[in-house]
């Protein structure tokens, strides 16, 4: 599968496939969409873990979100999702 830059110097790459979440969920990253307002890449994932009181199925986020930083309560930066393995 063909990479794709969030920026033109950033080293990380959007490819679909299983992310984890800085909190520790599992997520399956299934392809790029364009948000129709804006115009805006964003990644279209579903969760791989079972919530009984979540209606919700699939979920989307911001290209440059998705692939950016967190920066948590102690200071540390942490990728927000991190590529774990191909589907």
């Amino acid at each position: 599968m063909e990479n794709i830059e969030t920026e033109p110097n950033s080293e990380r790459k959007f490819q679909p496939g299983v992310y984890r979440h800085f909190k520790g969920g599992m997520y399956l990253a299934l392809m790029l969409a364009k948000d129709s307002e804006t115009e805006e890449d964003v990644v279209v994932y579903i969760p791989l873990y079972y919530k009984e009181e979540s209606e919700t199925k699939a979920w989307v986020r911001k290209l440059d979100d998705f692939m950016g930083t967190k920066e948590l309560d102690d200071g540390t930066v942490v990728d927000r999702f991190e590529f774990v393995s191909e589907r």
